[in-house]
């Protein structure tokens, strides 16, 4: 007979005990959710990181990776947002990369590497970063090409990244002004050294399911996060020179929260700096995004109507008062606001901030 034990056995059943219990985190205690509609959402998001878990620690193989989505309208998870397209491949450092992609109608692309731990703790820091402002050579069909590797390819003088010995992973980011209509970024990428063949093996793949629930765990310690004080924008956060996890290098970001009746509105009023892309997203404690393929609960720098003098006003209401640049609470009396700016000039200035009732919105600049 076969031998019939499995390291792999007593990993994937941690992790069918940690799931079996994940709910805990937004059921009991104190960070127990009151709103039910969250609640709700907190079983879609607990599957959500269990499948970001699965495609990036079980599945993604290094040695010939690919880039697979990791955000997205039924992947809501770590900041999500509606106008973004992001893409996850594994990288070992020792290995040598080329990756090719067509830009379509993006306002911002990276491709950032990060650094840290492989056991399916989230990245320390950055390793590098290229972009299409500074470092891509973008050709005449939006067409580029870079690698990653440890050392430049003698053959290879164009855009190269260095894969320093704790890289990781690298993360594409794609903005678009128009989402929906717009074309996205197309990436590719491919080993120059693959190995000739795979077996799976039971060490191995244990790891990686373990890595797994390593994952699942570090994302529901973050959860549910606090509102904070309600009705306030904080002061924007520069540009970070160190950052966490998988944020951006190249935004700045603020964050603020509301508290609003069925007859308030929040009204928002700011001055963005010149930038590449900027946006407002309304997230739950879950720090994903409402369901926006029905109502509008983000807002970007294209399809914000300005003022005569270049600032804007954006309304935060359960209902629409006839506002042009009114987004949808749907449904959830509070909840977290979550600005970004890329490749901003400036820091920005923190938005301010006033509730009134929602007959009295002001009107709004014409469309």
């Amino acid at each position: 007979m076969p031998d019939r034990s499995f390291d792999t056995t007593s990993a994937v059943h941690d992790l069918l005990d940690a799931l079996g219990t994940l709910d805990d985190r937004f059921l009991t205690g104190d960070r127990a959710l009151e709103d039910p509609q969250q609640v709700l959402e907190g079983y879609k998001w607990m599957f959500s990181i269990l499948q970001v878990a699965l495609d990036c620690y079980v599945w993604a193989d290094p040695a010939n990776p690919r880039f697979v989505e990791i955000v997205g309208p039924y992947k809501k998870w770590g900041g999500d947002n509606a106008d973004a397209y992001y893409q996850y491949a594994p990288v070992d450092p020792s290995r040598t990369y080329r990756v090719r992609g067509r830009k379509g109608d993006a306002a911002y692309l990276s491709l950032t590497v990060y650094g840290g731990p492989r056991d399916g703790r989230y990245s320390e820091r950055i390793v590098g970063i290229v972009n299409d402002r500074d470092h891509l050579d973008i050709g005449p069909g939006g067409e580029f090409e870079l690698v990653l590797g440890p050392e430049r390819p003698a053959d290879w003088d164009g855009p190269f990244l260095t894969l320093e010995p704790d890289s990781v992973v690298a993360i594409t980011r794609d903005y678009l002004g128009d989402p929906i209509h717009g074309t996205r970024c197309i990436w590719h990428i491919e080993s120059l050294d693959p190995p000739a063949r795979w077996r799976e093996d039971d060490a191995d793949l244990a790891r990686r399911f373990r890595a797994a629930l390593t994952w699942v765990q570090d994302q529901a310690n973050m959860v549910p996060i606090g509102l904070g004080e309600a009705n306030k924008v904080d002061e924007p956060y520069p540009v970070q020179q160190v950052t966490f996890g998988w944020a951006a290098g190249d935004a700045a970001y603020a964050m603020g929260s509301y508290d609003l009746h069925a007859d308030q509105a929040l009204v928002i009023r700011g001055r963005s700096p010149e930038c590449a892309f900027w946006n407002l997203c309304l997230w739950n404690q879950f720090m994903h995004t409402y369901n926006y393929d029905y109502e509008r609960c983000t807002v970007n720098g294209t399809q914000v109507v300005s003022e005569p003098d270049g600032s804007w006003t954006i309304v935060v209401a359960a209902e629409n008062p006839g506002h042009p640049n009114w987004i949808s609470t749907c449904g959830h009396p509070k909840g977290r606001l979550w600005f970004r700016w890329f490749y901003p000039s400036d820091t920005p200035d923190a938005p301010t901030t006033e509730v009134v009732a929602l007959g009295d919105v002001p009107a709004g600049p014409p469309r």
